[in-house]
C-alpha cells in the first residue's frame, strides 16, 4: 500500500472521524444514539462509550478499542485492545416485561454488540469533568492542540481527585442502575492507567421509559472481559505491515491471573511486589504466522526496517476494592471470585444475544461465577510448550478459536431494593520505553541481518551474545513494569488520590514561524506553583505522535533563570517542527526526581517551519528543487514518508499561487499572505491526489496584477 495513502487514512481516523462523530452525537442524540468521550491527557489514551463498555467494531470505523500506549507514538498505531464486555447476572428473577419468573437473568453489553442490547442497556448520561480547561495552543495563528479535536469538557472542578473524570450512568433490564466513573491522571508516574469506579444500585428500573419493579436480587455477579490484541503498529491495515493478522484479534495473546489465593506466601509478604495484589496481565507471545522463528518473534520486531518492537508491552487489570457485602463497604480480599479465561470466539460472545432464553443466560451466568482455574492461561501454554493459538483442551469453551480473553467476576451479592455494591479496579499498559525499544530492537536487527555484533547488555547487567535471549529478556521486563503500574494505582487509590502534583502546564503556548527562527512563548501561571523550577521544551522533526517520531530536548530553564520565550534558531529550512513545553518542579517531593506536567497538554499538531523574508522583485521567485526527483528525497527535505515537498522561494508578501499541468489543468492553488517569501507544497492536488511525473507550471500573481510563470519538472 502507498505509504502516503496510509498516512491520510490514519489522519482521517485520528481527526476527521472523531469530529464527525462528535457533531452527530451532539446534534442527533436520542434514546438509541451513542456517544463516545476521549481521555487523552496521558501516555494511555482511549475513548469510552456511554453504554458502559466498548465493544468490537464500534466507534471509529475499525475493529479496535484503542487503549493505546505509549500514545505519543501514535494512538492508532499503539492499540492493545480488541473488545470488552460488562455483564450483570442473578438467579430467580421475576421478569416483569414477560410477566414470568426466570431461573437466571443475565444482561450486559459486549464483547460484540447486538440488536437486543438496546433492550438491556439504557443510556442515561455521559459527561467529562476536568480539573481545569486544557491550555490554549496556537501555531501561526491557528489552534494547534489535539485536545481541541477530542476533548469535550462538560464542567470543571478544581477539587477533582484526578485531572479528568468521565461519569457514565445507565439503567439495565435486570433492575440495576450503574454509575461508572473513569479517572485519568496526567501525573508522569500515573498516566498509564485508568481507574474504574463502579456503583451498582438495585433501583428496579427495567426499561428505557424508566418503569420499575422492585424485587430483591439473589446471587448477583458482575463480570468483565478484556480481549487484548498487541499487533499495534506492526499492522497499518489488513496484511499491511510486518505483523501477522492473527495478532490483531489476539490469537497469540497470553493471559495470567494471580492473587486469588489470600493464603499464598507472596500475597501476605509485605516485601513482595505481589503483596495483597489481585490482578491479571496479558502480553504478546510468538506468532507462527510471522516470517521469523519462535525465539525471534518475542515483542514482534520489525525485521524489515529498524527492529522496533510493536508489542513489547503488557496490559491488564488490578482490583482496588470490592465490597464485602451490601452494607459492608470493607474490601473483600477474596474478590474477584472468577478469574477464568475463555476462548474469544466462544458462543456466549455471539451477537445473537437473548435475555429471554434461560439456557443461553445460564451459560453466561456459569462463566461469571466459574471460580479460579488451577493454572492460568499462560501457565497452561508454558506447560505444553505451545503457541498461544495452538493449545488444545477437552473443554470446548476454551478451544473454539479467535484467541483467548481474560475474565473477572465479582459476587455473589444479594441486593434488596435500594442496596448498592461498590467495585473499583484499575486497567493499565506498561513496558519498555520507546528509547529502549529502539535500542534493543536495533541491536537485535544487526545480529538478525548479520550486519553487526554490538554489545548486548541484559537487564540484570550481564553481557550476552544471544541476540534473541537479549531481546526476550528486555521484553519480559514489561512484567515488572505492569506490576509497578498496579502498585502505583493501589497506592493512589488507598491514599484517597492525594498525589504530589507537578506544576500546571502553561495556560497559553504560542509558536510563530519566522524567517530565521521559530519563536515560542508561554504564560507564567506555573511560576507560582509549589517547588516550581522552570520549563523544558521538546521538539520533533517532520512528524508528531507517530511511531517514527523522535522527541529531542531543545530548551531548559530553572526558577533562577526563568523566561517565557525561546527562539529556536537551530531549525533548518524546509522541515516541519512540532513542539511541547512542560512545567517542572525541583523534585523535592519526589525523591529528587523532578515532576513534569504532561506533554499532551501542550503538544502541537500543526507544523511550524522557517520562512524567508519576502522577495524584492518577481525575478527572485524560484522553485526548489527543480527538477524534483523522488530518488533524491533524502538530500532534499528529508526521508519522512509524509512529504514529497516542493518549495517556492522569493515570493512577494502577498500573491496567489496556482499550479497547472503542462496541458493547462489547474491542480492546486493557494493564497500566500503571511508576509514571508516562502510557500511549501506537498505535491498533492487540491483533491488530495499524488501528482505524477511530468512538467508543471507555477503561476504567481500579486494583488496589483503583476504576474510571472515558473516551469518545473517532477520525476517519480
Amino acid at each position: 500500500m502507498n505509504t502516503k495513502k496510509i498516512y491520510f487514512r490514519k489522519l482521517f481516523v485520528l481527526f476527521l472521524v472523531p469530529a464527525i462523530l462528535i457533531l452527530i452525537s451532539s446534534l442527533f442524540h436520542s434514546a438509541f444514539s451513542q456517544e463516545w468521550r476521549w481521555l487523552r491527557i496521558g501516555e494511555l489514551q482511549c475513548y469510552f462509550s456511554d453504554r458502559g463498555s466498548e465493544v468490537e467494531g464500534e466507534g471509529y470505523g475499525n475493529m479496535t478499542n484503542f487503549f493505546s500506549w505509549p500514545a505519543q507514538y501514535g494512538v492508532v498505531e499503539q492499540t492493545t485492545t480488541r473488545q470488552k464486555c460488562m455483564w450483570i447476572g442473578c438467579k430467580d428473577f421475576y421478569d416483569s416485561r414477560q410477566s414470568k419468573s426466570l431461573s437466571v437473568k443475565v444482561v450486559g453489553i459486549g464483547p460484540r454488540d447486538c440488536e437486543e442490547r438496546q433492550n438491556m442497556i439504557f443510556e442515561q448520561d455521559i459527561k467529562v469533568i476536568g480539573k481545569f480547561f486544557h491550555p490554549t495552543v496556537i501555531v501561526d495563528d491557528q489552534k494547534a492542540n489535539h485536545l481541541d479535536n477530542y476533548e469535550q469538557l462538560d464542567d470543571t472542578d478544581d477539587s477533582l481527585p484526578c485531572d479528568r473524570m468521565i461519569i457514565i450512568k445507565i439503567n439495565t433490564s435486570i433492575g440495576i442502575s450503574v454509575t461508572k466513573k473513569i479517572l485519568a491522571f496526567s501525573h508522569p508516574d500515573h498516566s498509564n492507567y485508568f481507574i474504574y469506579d463502579f456503583v451498582f444500585k438495585n433501583t428496579g428500573i427495567y426499561d428505557r421509559a424508566g418503569k420499575s419493579y422492585t424485587q430483591p436480587l439473589k446471587d448477583v455477579y458482575f463480570y468483565w472481559v478484556n480481549r487484548y490484541a498487541f499487533s499495534g503498529e506492526s499492522l497499518t491495515a489488513y496484511s499491511q505491515g510486518w505483523g501477522a493478522n492473527e495478532s490483531s484479534w489476539g490469537a497469540n495473546t497470553l493471559n495470567h491471573a494471580f492473587g486469588n489465593n489470600p493464603s499464598a506466601p507472596e500475597f501476605n509478604d509485605p516485601n513482595s511486589i505481589l503483596y495483597k495484589m489481585r490482578a491479571y496481565y496479558s502480553w504478546y507471545s510468538p506468532n507462527d504466522a510471522r516470517q521469523v522463528s519462535y525465539n525471534e518473534d518475542w515483542g514482534c520486531p520489525n525485521q524489515l526496517d529498524d527492529g522496533v518492537m510493536s508489542s513489547a508491552k503488557y496490559a491488564g487489570c488490578v482490583t482496588l476494592h470490592a465490597d464485602t457485602d451490601v452494607g459492608n463497604p470493607t474490601d473483600n480480599i477474596y474478590q474477584p471470585r472468577t478469574t477464568w479465561y475463555v476462548s474469544s470466539d466462544e458462543g456466549v460472545w455471539s451477537a445473537s444475544v437473548s435475555q429471554t432464553d434461560e439456557i443461553y443466560m445460564q451459560q453466561r451466568y456459569d462463566f461469571m461465577r466459574e471460580g479460579h482455574p488451577s493454572r492460568s492461561h499462560a501457565e497452561l501454554i508454558a506447560a505444553n510448550y505451545l503457541y498461544a493459538q495452538e493449545y488444545e483442551l477437552v473443554d470446548t469453551d476454551r478451544n473454539v478459536g479467535g484467541g483467548t480473553s481474560q475474565g473477572q467476576g465479582f459476587g455473589p451479592y444479594t441486593m434488596a431494593p435500594g442496596d448498592s455494591v461498590h467495585i473499583v479496579f484499575a486497567e493499565g499498559v506498561a513496558g519498555i520505553n520507546r528509547q529502549k525499544n529502539r535500542e534493543v530492537g536495533g541491536k537485535w536487527l544487526q545480529y538478525f541481518n548479520g550486519t553487526g555484533k554490538p554489545e548486548l547488555l541484559m537487564p540484570d547487567g550481564s553481557i550476552t551474545t544471544d541476540h534473541n535471549e537479549y531481546k526476550k529478556a528486555w521484553v519480559f521486563t514489561g512484567k515488572d513494569s505492569i506490576l509497578k503500574t498496579y502498585q502505583n494505582a493501589i497506592k493512589n487509590f488507598q491514599s484517597g488520590y492525594t498525589l504530589t502534583q507537578p506544576p500546571p502546564p502553561p495556560q497559553n503556548f504560542t509558536v510563530k514561524s519566522g524567517g530565521d527562527r521559530i519563536i515560542l512563548s508561554w504564560s507564567d501561571n506555573a511560576d507560582s506553583a509549589p517547588n516550581f523550577d522552570g520549563y523544558v521544551i521538546y521538539r520533533s522533526e517532520g512528524n508528531v505522535m507517530d511511531p517514527k517520531t523522535v522527541y529531542e530536548q531543545i530548551f531548559d530553564c530553572s526558577a533562577a533563570n526563568v523566561v517565557h520565550q525561546y527562539d529556536d534558531t537551530s531549525a533548518v529550512r524546509g522541515f516541519d517542527y512540532y513542539y511541547y513545553i512542560q512545567s517542572k518542579d525541583d523534585g523535592s517531593n519526589n525523591n529528587g526526581k523532578p515532576l513534569k506536567s504532561s506533554l499532551f497538554w501542550t503538544a502541537t499538531n500543526i507544523p511550524a517551519y522557517l520562512r524567508r523574508p519576502a522577495g524584492e522583485k518577481f525575478s527572485d521567485i524560484r522553485v526548489v528543487p527543480n527538477p524534483y526527483d523522488i530518488r533524491a528525497r533524502s538530500v532534499q527535505f528529508g526521508e519522512d514518508f509524509q512529504y514529497d515537498r516542493i518549495a517556492f522561494y522569493g515570493l512577494p508578501p502577498e500573491c496567489s499561487i496556482k499550479i497547472y499541468t503542462e496541458r493547462g489543468d489547474l491542480i492546486w492553488e493557494k493564497d500566500h499572505n503571511d508576509g514571508s517569501g516562502d510557500e511549501l507544497w506537498d505535491s498533492l492536488t487540491s483533491s488530495g491526489q499524488i501528482i505524477v511525473s511530468g512538467i508543471y507550471i507555477a503561476y504567481f500573481e500579486t494583488p496589483e496584477g503583476e504576474s510571472v510563470y515558473r516551469k518545473f519538472v517532477v520525476i517519480r
